[in-house]
């Protein structure tokens, strides 16, 4: 909020209410919310004009703020007064109508047209609803599957406490209810919105509901089979490796996905690499040149 609310309407210090009223008018023609719609920086300067015309225009507060017993925002001021207030009273006001805009066509004069609706939408605007805010939040991977919290330090300085829900996903917004800009009057401020962004995991990858990951089985689990310890986001699990299982092959671990806001879970997939030993092996060289598979030594005795 500007600190002076003369120069926020662009009057001196002695100017007669009349000046006043015109200089609210002119702004107020310029950047009302109902002729910039979606313009967050021309809402932001109607709010300032208005709260200044609404401390300016009561001779008592104005008073007062003169004498440096209230600042720019009106503290402790009475409920807020608009234009309206100060227009000339006759039969037939507009203000008295509950007719919408539809008693326009009663009024002759622009200057009476403009006046009846910056009345009207000036009460609307007194209790307007303040603006959601966006912020983006970078998290791990394991956090947008499992849940978890996060703090948001805010341009100055303040912070906001972020819940995570399980099974966020990348570029979902969460929306935190009441915590954007304040609203203007006695209406209800606005919502931060949390655009979440996921880091990548070095060994899990997300589709869907459902977890993938590639796990490294020696050649001996390859063709012997056994059971491995198989990372999963909530901890790592025992799962068998059947004999001859081949690289490629995906083996499925029923639940152990993200979870669904019904309570149920994907599933992780695991794909089968085989990997050789990190050293040579002797053993295993001598092994597999003395080994002869079946086609081979068919096609051996056919010759």
């Amino acid at each position: 909020m500007a600190d002076d609310p003369y120069k926020t309407l662009g009057v001196k210090n002695d100017a007669s209410q009349e000046d006043i009223q015109k200089a609210y008018r002119r702004r107020a023609k310029k950047l009302h919310p109902d002729l910039n719609p979606g313009d967050r920086q021309a809402e932001e300067q109607f709010k300032e004009v208005s709260s200044a015309y609404d401390l300016l225009s009561d001779p008592e507060k104005r008073a007062r703020f003169d004498r440096g017993e209230i600042d720019a925002s009106g503290a402790e001021r009475p409920q807020q007064r608009y234009y309206r207030d100060f227009g000339e009273r006759r039969a037939g006001n507009p203000y008295a109508s509950n007719a919408g805009f539809a008693d326009f066509a009663d009024l002759g004069d622009p200057d009476d047209i403009m006046s009846a609706f910056f009345s009207r939408s000036g009460q609307t605007a007194r209790n307007r609803r303040g603006s959601d805010v966006r912020y983006s939040l970078e998290i791990d991977f394991l956090d947008a599957v499992n849940g978890g919290s996060r703090t948001v330090t805010l341009p100055d300085g303040s912070t906001l406490d972020v819940k995570i829900p399980p099974g966020t996903r990348d570029g979902q917004v969460l929306r935190l209810r009441g915590k954007g800009q304040p609203g203007f009057g006695e209406a209800p401020p606005g919502d931060a919105l949390i655009e979440v962004h996921v880091r990548p995991h070095p060994l899990f990858r997300r589709e869907g509901d459902d977890i993938h990951i590639e796990l490294a089985v020696s050649l001996r689990d390859a063709v012997l089979g056994g059971k491995l310890r198989v990372p999963t986001p909530t901890g790592a699990v025992t799962m068998t490796i059947p004999r001859w299982s081949n690289t490629g092959e995906k083996l499925r671990l029923k639940g152990k996905g993200v979870l669904r806001p019904g309570g149920t879970r994907g599933d992780e997939y695991v794909t089968v690499k085989i990997v050789l030993p990190e050293n040579p092996d002797p053993d295993l060289e001598r092994l597999v040149a003395q080994w002869q598979p079946r086609e081979r030594a068919s096609q051996a005795a056919e010759a």
